[in-house]
């Protein structure tokens, strides 16, 4: 039924969460996976995405190590999604899953809609940590757009907290 799962992850344990819940469908489905982590500044613990041309725009923001300290932070959380997306494929692969993965800059959201439909993905998987109210206002919900949003079906995955 689910030919072609797009998994949406972060670099939290509540990825590996939404992670474990895709593996177990692919393997009942004999489904492939795509595993997609959008680098954006509304993850928790990410570094805020600072433009290159920062300096230009905003002269008294920082001087040229501020911004040499934010650009490496940013570098640094590539890396760590680029080394978590390995890990897990590699993990899928081991299982006897097709897969694939992919890192984009992005909104989230829109991001993972949009791949969703570019990959004609049957399901997209993405956690959900239950906000309501005040604190989904504010923090906004990538669930939530994704549910509302995307072409196919969604399993929200419910995670704690």
């Amino acid at each position: 039924m689910y030919q072609k799962i797009l998994v949406a992850m972060d670099v939290s344990d509540t990825g590996k969460t939404v992670f474990a819940h895709a593996i177990s469908l692919a393997q009942l489905e004999r489904s492939q996976l795509l595993l997609l982590h959008v680098l954006s500044a509304e993850e928790n613990n990410s570094p805020l995405s600072i433009p290159d041309d920062l300096a230009e725009i905003y002269p008294a923001a920082g001087n040229d190590l501020t911004l040499d300290t934010w650009r490496q932070q940013w570098q640094d959380f590539e890396q760590n999604g680029l080394e978590m997306l390995n890990k897990r494929k590699q993990e899928a692969i081991e299982r006897g899953i097709t897969a694939e993965s992919q890192q984009i800059d992005g909104s989230p959201g829109k991001t993972i809609c949009q791949v969703a439909r570019e990959w004609h993905a049957d399901l997209v998987v993405v956690g959900h940590r239950g906000l309501s109210g005040l604190p989904e206002m504010l923090l906004g919900s990538v669930s939530n757009y994704v549910l509302h949003h995307a072409h196919c079906s969604v399993l929200l995955v419910q995670l704690n907290g």
